[in-house]
């Protein structure tokens, strides 16, 4: 069906071909004087009679007599304005217009617009006033001109010599080229990374079109050959032949445009994604739209407005454009389902997000775009139907151009953004957070440049479709100044950023301890960290009011509003200040730094966090507290230098104080020989003595110095070991004892307690005991954790 299809299309571009041609021959047997450049220019004058009619003024005396005698009237007024024009030329010219002003896009718009609208008004009066003059004249005044078989088969030879030079030129070089096109096709199918690989095809891709639009235009430098050196005069030729083969190049580089789009023979080459099928089937017929289009405008409305009137030609330009108009509105409009789900579908298979944003958006768009491409080309060529297609045709080579170059480079900038810069090892044990960093800030950088070309390549095409003056903006003081600022902003923001880049890498230098100088003390790490926070804040600070005052906003009111606020905030927040103020003394003191455990403002924990107006701690139950230095009255510092482990164990009254000392320092010597521990005992342990008979113990306390931080884990260590030497040795840790006194008579003895036996029958089974859940007050044989035999 496809091959059918194919056929079909090739068969009615042949038969346009040939209907172009018949009515090239028409125009040429009408006008036998064309052939010559002189004679050619002469036809192109409108007349205000026709031809047949000067003939007979001129043959009758009276009438040729009344002509000449208005000819002279009409041309003595004329001397006049000649006269003055000529004293005007001996004095100087002073040139007192105004300068022209720069109007804006709205503006330009309207004008645009309503220029168009008054140009195809005028067309449409004219045409109507052409109906009338022919409908008030009469059928019997008008008379054909004789026909002149020489002049015809001549003017059709010298046609048909070109337009057959010029084809059959094509073909050959057409052909010629197809054998670069097959290496050129393997070439961009190499097999390279993305970025290498989408280079690969680019450039494949651009040299296809550079050989495709030079076959181009030596087929039509041999046009012009034969045109000007094989028949007729040597180095002339005709206005037909010259207006073919303009037509011819101007169309074929439409089609360069088009094949390089719908590549069907060559998939690497083609510029879109789609499949070769449907790549053919939309070649073929965008490739016959634009024949059809470009030879009825170009070359068959010419010769009918020169040798018929400009009112057929226009009619003829109307019925073409507007058959072309409704067929493509209905392609479509009939293709608009399809057409978006394929888009929709290759969106959802891009690799890179910004083609996704691409395909996404074009599905939506592409439906008004195509729409108003047609709109456009069908309103030009009523306005102006000899430049409606030079002007399409550059403005969409333009558009694709732009397009292709935007998109290309933003697609490599989105792959560069998608991938991560990695560090060596070294580098990374000493700057942990350069390489976060650096992927932190080249993507946002790369997404900067890439927004800037899309804007560049939208700007590029409104200029094409003269929506926008580029030109006119880069050379006014708007544009000059915008772009100033622009690369200014761009510089300064990119200083900013590598000057916090060097200064928060050399911090994380100081701060890592494989620089070679060791790990930096707790306070080191706590100022430097204060002092990145505050370096951060300067920089930010500063680089938002240099950017402003580039920008052209006068940053002495900010800073003079600043210094006002300050001061209100000074006021206002008067605990803000004193923990700020606290904060600095704090650091200064060296209080506390990150990882002590301290007490501030009643809550103990590990200070994980140090700013200049607070401190965040962790308790022990894992809350995370942030407590203001305006309530830290007193700061306890459990991590200065060196620590106590301090408690007090308790025996029972009959045992021998001196005996409990001794277990308790053999519990000390197993402490100090544990591999965990010993290392944080500084001294031997000292006891005090007995500090208190309690109820039911004599306390004797302990004290045992440790490194910081380490007496927590000692003291539950210590404890185990006394424990087991005191039970050892049989020394009675006092508990709560309960005793049950049952009572005594008179005479001293204790009446028997009332306790009942209960035995269970013989024959009785035995209950099965429900088992206990482990944690109850149940035994192990209960829980079943008793260790078997």
């Amino acid at each position: 069906m496809y091959m059918d299809q194919r056929r079909a299309s090739y068969a009615i571009a042949r038969v346009l071909v040939v209907c172009l041609f018949v009515f090239a021959l028409m125009g040429a047997s009408s006008l036998p004087a064309i052939a010559a450049p002189s004679e050619a220019t002469d036809s192109q004058t409108t007349q205000s009679v026709p031809l047949s009619q000067l003939a007979d003024i001129l043959e009758n005396d009276e009438s040729r007599q009344q002509l000449i005698d208005k000819l002279r009237q009409a041309a003595e007024p004329a001397e006049a304005p000649a006269e003055t024009e000529a004293a005007a030329e001996e004095k100087p010219a002073v040139d007192l217009a105004p300068a022209k002003p720069r109007m804006s896009f709205a503006r330009q718009f309207a004008q645009t617009t309503a220029a168009w609208s008054e140009a195809v008004s005028g067309q449409v009066m004219a045409g109507w006033n052409k109906i009338k003059s022919f409908t008030e004249a009469g059928s019997d005044k008008r008379q054909q001109a004789a026909f002149n078989m020489q002049v015809f088969l001549q003017a059709a030879l010298m046609l048909a010599i070109v337009v057959g030079s010029t084809i059959v030129s094509f073909f050959v070089l057409r052909w010629l080229a197809g054998w670069l096109f097959g290496p050129i096709n393997r070439f961009a199918a190499g097999h390279d990374p993305d970025s290498s690989q989408l280079l690969r095809r680019g450039v494949a891709i651009l040299a296809g079109i550079v050989i495709d639009v030079a076959v181009v235009l030596l087929a039509g430098g041999a046009g012009y050959a034969a045109g000007l050196f094989a028949i007729g005069d040597a180095g002339t030729m005709g206005t037909r032949e010259s207006l073919f083969i303009n037509a011819f190049v101007l169309i074929e580089l439409m089609k360069v445009v088009i094949r390089a789009l719908f590549a069907a023979r060559h998939d690497n080459l083609r510029l879109l994604n789609i499949d070769a099928r449907i790549a053919g089937w939309w070649s073929i017929r965008l490739r016959t739209f634009v024949g059809v289009i470009g030879y009825s405008l170009l070359v068959v409305v010419p010769i009918v407005n020169a040798q018929g009137s400009y009112l057929l030609g226009a009619m003829l330009t109307f019925v073409i454009m507007g058959g072309a108009y409704l067929y493509a509105l209905k392609v479509i409009f009939g293709n608009r389902k399809l057409i978006t789900n394929r888009l929709k579908d290759q969106a959802d298979q891009a690799e890179v997000g910004f083609f996704s944003v691409l395909y996404r958006l074009a599905s939506k768009l592409w439906v008004v775009l195509a729409v108003a491409y047609f709109t456009v080309l069908f309103v030009a060529s009523q306005v102006d139907p000899s430049g409606a297609l030079p002007f399409m045709m550059s403005a969409t080579i333009q558009t694709i151009a732009a397009a292709a170059v935007g998109v290309g480079i933003s697609g490599l900038l989105s792959q560069a953004i998608g991938r991560r810069l990695n560090f060596s090892d070294s580098l990374r044990e000493k700057l942990p957070m350069l390489e976060a960093r650096v992927n932190s800030y080249v993507p946002n950088a790369l997404q900067v440049i890439r927004v800037i070309i899309l804007l560049f390549v939208a700007a590029v095409i409104a200029n094409a479709w003269r929506l926008f003056n580029l030109g006119e903006w880069l050379a006014s003081d708007a544009g000059a100044t915008t772009i100033a600022v622009t690369i200014k902003v761009l510089i300064i923001l990119a200083a900013a950023a590598l000057l916090w880049l060097i200064t928060a890498s050399v911090i994380e230098h100081r701060l890592s301890p494989s620089t070679g100088r060791g790990a930096p003390t707790a306070r080191q790490e706590t100022l430097l960290v204060l002092f990145r926070n505050a370096l951060a804040i300067v920089i930010a600070t500063f680089t938002v009011m240099i950017a402003l005052s580039q920008i052209g906003v006068d940053i002495g009111p900010l800073i003079a509003g600043a210094g006002v606020f300050g001061l209100a905030i000074g006021f206002g927040a008067q605990k803000l200040v004193q923990d700020i103020i606290t904060g600095v003394f704090i650091q200064l003191e060296n209080a506390m730094n990150t990882g002590d455990v301290v007490t501030v403002g009643g809550v103990t924990g590990t200070a994980e966090r140090l700013t200049i107006r607070s401190v965040s701690i962790r308790d022990i139950d894992g809350c995370y507290h942030i407590v203001p230095f305006s309530s830290a009255a007193v700061v306890s510092n459990y991590m200065r230098d060196w620590a106590y482990f301090r408690t007090e164990y308790g025996i029972g009254y009959r045992e021998d104080i001196d005996n409990a000392i001794y277990y308790l320092r053999e519990a000390f010597e197993d402490l100090k020989s544990d591999p965990t521990h010993g290392p944080n005992i500084l001294e031997d342990m000292t006891v005090p003595g007995v500090t208190a008979l309690a109820d039911s113990s004599v306390n004797i306390r302990v004290m045992i110095k440790t490194t910081p931080g380490t007496q927590w884990g000692i003291g539950r260590a210590f404890n185990r070991l006394v424990k087991i030497h005191f039970d050892r040795a049989g020394i009675e840790i006092p508990f709560p004892h309960q005793t049950l006194y049952f009572g005594e008579d008179r005479e001293g003895h204790a009446p028997a307690a009332n306790i009942r036996v209960v035995e269970e029958a013989e024959n009785d089974a035995p209950k099965a005991l429900k088992k206990r859940r482990r944690g109850d007050d149940a035994s192990p044989e209960e829980t079943g954790d008793a260790p078997g035999d």
